[in-house]
């Protein structure tokens, strides 16, 4: 099946499943197979990929940079500025640090990482000069709760928030999401799979043998299914981001999701915005 899209406020379109670089870049000896697996992401139609200045010092950025080089406008590149250089001259001089790691011209989207000490309205002029400076394509949040968001200066609005969001992480749901959804800002899910830690589930093994499916397969089905949310995963293998691409063929039917609800309760509260 072809890769289902979701539509940001401005009428850009980006595949809901891409790839997140969390941790790569990191190891020289595993570089040849961390780029062996984003480019078969790119081949396979996840051509969405996150990365941040964070992630290995700049080495991440640096590996994507290679994976695009050639491809560039194949390519939906998504990075994220700290918030400890989130000043207004700070966001413009790491937006640029960025681009010459990338190898690009231009970042598709620029995500301030989460909230520190910067105002919000530096951080968001920053982002509109480097909008008119044709430096990034959109801007957006990370990390930010409902409460952060009221925050931001009047009209702005960011194309998207990415948040810890999986079927252990369900706090989003209560209220943030509902909000989101209000407002037309689509969501990027970042560890939907928990770091792994969801894999040895076995409520989760038993609808994945229901679909003949992986359990990761699953949780990245149900991550995606309200077409509203962008799933990130990161995989180190061709193999392993090859699995993830197959799990847009999954349907999940009521009594799977039922079930899932059973195993993994939805929130009854507001919770804290969390984090990892």
């Amino acid at each position: 099946m072809p890769i289902p899209t979701v539509t940001f406020r401005s009428g850009q379109v980006v595949p809901a499943l891409g790839q997140g670089t969390w941790a790569m870049g990191d190891d020289p000896r595993t570089r040849d197979r961390e780029l062996d697996a984003l480019r078969t992401g790119l081949d396979a139609g996840l051509t969405l990929v996150d990365t941040a200045e964070m992630y290995g010092a700049g080495r991440s950025e640096e590996l994507v940079g290679e994976v695009i080089s050639g491809r560039r406008d194949e390519v939906f590149v998504v990075s994220k500025v700290l918030p400890s250089n989130a000043t207004r001259q700070g966001t413009i001089d790491a937006c640029h640090a960025s681009l010459r790691r990338l190898g690009t011209d231009r970042i598709d989207l620029y995500l301030l990482h989460w909230r520190g000490r910067a105002p919000l309205a530096e951080t968001v002029d920053a982002f509109s000069q480097l909008m008119a400076d044709g430096a990034i394509g959109a801007w957006g949040v990370s990390n930010l709760d409902g409460a952060d968001l009221a925050d931001l200066p009047a009209g702005a609005e960011p194309a998207t928030d990415q948040i810890l969001y999986n079927l252990t992480r369900r706090g989003p749901e209560f209220d943030l999401l509902p909000s989101l959804r209000q407002r037309r800002i689509p969501v990027m899910a970042y560890s939907p799979v928990e770091q792994g830690r969801l894999l040895g589930h076995p409520e989760l093994a038993a609808v994945a043998d229901r679909h003949d499916a992986s359990t990761a397969q699953i949780a990245l089905a149900w991550t995606m299914r309200s077409g509203q949310v962008v799933a990130i995963p990161k995989a180190s293998s061709a193999e392993h981001v090859l699995e993830n691409a197959r799990a847009v063929d999954i349907e999940l039917t009521a009594d799977d999701l039922a079930d899932l609800d059973a195993a993994f309760p939805p929130p009854t509260r507001p919770r804290p915005l969390e984090m990892i």
